[in-house]
């Protein structure tokens, strides 16, 4: 007997991960480049990111990162233009910040080419009403 499409899932968030080619180089860019506390390695490198998990797993020998697809980590920051300052002293290419309804955002990328977004909202209290306000329908 198939579960009822009514039934809501019972879903509980795991964690956010990008395949990488080069573990090495990939953990010393978040966690040295961008500063992201490296919590554990074994088989993957694990973050903590305000008790967000992000993991990086390494492909198999002679596996291509997969394609693009339209998701990607996205860094709440306070103050954009400052914080482009910093990543650009890093060495890191990023976008034109692109203005957007309720904020502001660029991209850069990692070494394997995965998409990560900074954003700056236009009024910081929204991203705490957004989190309250969230519901998940199932």
């Amino acid at each position: 007997m198939r579960p009822s499409t009514s039934s809501k899932l019972k879903l509980s968030f795991d964690t956010v991960f990008y395949y990488v080619t080069n573990m090495d180089t990939s953990i010393a860019f978040y966690r040295d480049t961008l500063g992201i506390p490296l919590i554990s390695r074994d088989y993957v490198a694990r973050f903590d990111l305000d008790g967000v998990l992000i993991e990086l797993v390494p492909l198999p020998p002679g596996s291509v990162v997969p394609g693009n697809g339209n998701a990607r980590l996205c860094f709440s920051v306070e103050n954009l233009p400052e914080t482009l300052d910093q990543i650009h002293v890093r060495g890191i290419a990023t976008s034109d910040i692109k203005n957007k309804k309720d904020g502001r955002l660029a991209f850069f990328r990692d070494p394997d080419g995965n998409e990560l977004c900074l954003w700056e909202y236009a009024n910081p209290e929204d991203a705490r009403e957004i989190v309250k306000s969230a519901v998940f329908y199932g």
